[in-house]
């Protein structure tokens, strides 16, 4: 709102739009905020659904987690929301104005149109709907044609952060200018908070060698005051991604629902906060603290099942080069990028057998496995494991299986010999 309030000064027309993904937060309340500030108009868009369909469901499938740690909530929000922001430009400033001089609408100084501009030509290739207006938009878009666009992002202007150069002085410059907002300088850390997760940092969280103050955790209660008795939870899968969730005689199958119903169970049980350090793309390293509920019971989850299904070479090679560099693309906001194409086709077809359903058992921060099957797939086999049967497998067949691996084993154990090094 402080940057809203700070473009209407410098002269700006300001259309407003703001992207449900889940965020626990009063939307009217929102809209009415920037409209008694001055925004000419305010669009929101439901994505909670797209949100979870095309980024948290290849999060799971992949089993991507930054650094070993981090699950990406505000990283995977990002695609989603950049896309549906040019179907609004397209559709909802731009294609009701064909007809007039594009010029016209461009004088009015839209912020960070051109930003929008560079999206667009991307999203061609990506939205087959809006391929066609994409196209034509580019086209009528062009620098010939575009009139006096100028994008302006604020925080890239010396202008702007010279003036405000951190937090504190856009809560005082909320203060003087009767902007209401959440933060305080009581509580000054930053939160994101969306379907997947909430993060927290900046502020008094700088300091790493710091615990989080008491009372930040949103997403999840305090393990140390949990339900004393544990909740248990059935999770289905097809293709590696949840198609039902059951705990207490309920059951879930809406893709949404299931994904809130597991925040809400998670959240009750304390399941899935941590604090990190994380090196950023930019060489920095930063302290970050995050609570995904659903998330974390998903991946474990998910985890444990392609343990069952999946077999051993496919997952070694999935997890080595997929999921890592998937993972990282994610972070680094590479996701309209043709290397992220390439690995998530890859990663569909290494989920075509994860079929089946996992058992766990929630209880103070724990989320614990205690059985899982598959109904469809074959790769485990109780009798072939059991040390009490021979079927399928001779120890006289171990043999040749060590001296075929010892050859060469042999030859280095004897150059360190040789070296005096072994």
């Amino acid at each position: 709102m402080q940057i809203l309030k700070y473009l209407l000064e410098q002269g700006y027309e300001v259309v407003c739009f703001l992207a449900d993904v889940g965020q626990e937060e009063d939307f009217n309340q929102v809209k009415a905020k920037a409209m008694k500030l001055g925004a000419s108009s305010m669009q929101i868009l439901d994505l909670r659904r797209e949100f979870i369909h095309d980024l948290l469901w290849p999060a799971i499938q992949c089993n991507a987690q930054y650094e070993g740690r981090y699950l990406l909530g505000t990283s995977l929000a990002r695609p989603v929301i950049a896309r549906a922001q040019i179907k609004y430009v397209v559709f909802g400033l731009v294609l009701p104005s064909r007809g007039r001089d594009f010029g016209w609408c461009f004088k009015k100084k839209y912020a960070d149109f051109e930003t929008c501009l560079e999206l667009l030509k991307r999203m061609a290739a990506q939205c087959s709907v809006m391929v066609a207006l994409a196209k034509e938009m580019i086209r009528r878009l062009s620098p010939k044609n575009r009139g006096e666009m100028k994008i302006y992002a604020p925080w890239r202007e010396p202008a702007f952060f010279n003036r405000f150069q951190g937090r504190n002085d856009l809560l005082a410059f909320a203060a003087k200018t009767g902007i209401p907002v959440t933060q305080t300088t009581a509580k000054p850390y930053s939160m994101d908070d969306n379907i997947a997760h909430c993060s927290y940092e900046s502020g008094q969280l700088e300091d790493p060698s710091k615990p989080p103050p008491d009372g930040m955790w949103t997403r999840t209660d305090d393990p140390m005051t949990a339900p004393a008795t544990p909740q248990f939870v059935t999770i289905k899968f097809e293709k590696g991604i949840p198609i039902n969730v059951s705990s207490d005689g309920k059951d879930w199958t809406d893709s949404l629902e299931l994904f809130m119903a597991l925040n809400a169970i998670g959240k009750t049980h304390g399941i899935g906060r941590i604090d990190i350090v994380e090196n950023r793309f930019i060489g920095i390293k930063s302290r970050g603290c995050y609570d995904s509920p659903a998330m974390t019971i998903l991946r474990l989850a998910h985890l444990d099942l392609e343990g069952l299904v999946l077999d051993g070479r496919v997952r070694s090679l999935r997890d080595q080069f997929v999921t890592h560099n998937w993972t990282e693309l994610i972070y680094n906001g590479m996701y309209f990028s043709p290397e992220r194409d390439f690995l998530e086709n890859a990663l569909v077809y290494a989920q075509q057998r994860v079929n089946g359903e996992v058992k766990l058992r929630l209880y103070r921060g724990n989320c614990d496995i205690i059985g899982r099957s598959s109904e469809t797939e074959k790769l485990y086999s109780e009798e072939e494991s059991s040390m009490d049967s021979l079927v399928d497998f001779s120890p006289v067949d171990t043999t040749g299986f060590i001296n075929i691996n010892a050859i060469r084993l042999k030859k280095y154990g004897q150059m360190k010999l040789e070296e005096g090094s072994f």
